[in-house]
């Protein structure tokens, strides 16, 4: 499964225990193929080396300059696509998730974002919680 995930929930994973940390085994095991584009991993990045996270990650023997280059290696990169802002969403600044996921042509977008999941789907790519996504990976990874 080809998924876009989005920045709340990779920190999320890589920082606590919980259902985004499942997510991002059952990516590691090959359940499913991440795919980012440079501006989700600039923000991705930013994010993890605020001082309160870096913190938080130093407590798990990481450091963000590790979790980010990480993260560059593993992820399908792509250039995404722009994109006219949909009426339906709420919050502009949440179209590059939109780009890399139409441009990536992924099967689903992962996001914790209430705005992104109010929209439900965008141009046929269902917008689903950590959960919903869990479960159509199937028992393996729920």
């Amino acid at each position: 499964m080809k998924l876009v995930i989005d920045t709340n929930v990779l920190i999320s994973g890589a920082l606590w225990d919980g259902l985004p940390a499942r997510l991002l085994d059952a990516w590691e095991n090959g359940s499913a193929e991440v795919i980012l584009s440079p501006e989700l991993l600039e923000e991705f990045a930013y994010v993890v080396s605020r001082p309160k996270l870096a913190a938080r990650l130093a407590l798990r023997g990481v450091t963000p300059q590790t979790l980010v280059l990480r993260l560059r290696r593993e992820v399908v990169p792509i250039l995404p696509q722009p994109l006219s802002v949909p009426a339906e969403l709420r919050d502009r600044r949440d179209l590059h998730v939109l780009e890399a996921a139409v441009s990536g042509q992924v099967d689903a977008i992962v996001s914790g974002d209430d705005d992104l999941l109010a929209m439900k789907n965008f141009e046929g790519i269902p917008i689903l919680n950590v959960r919903e996504t869990l479960e159509r990976l199937g028992p393996a990874s729920a």
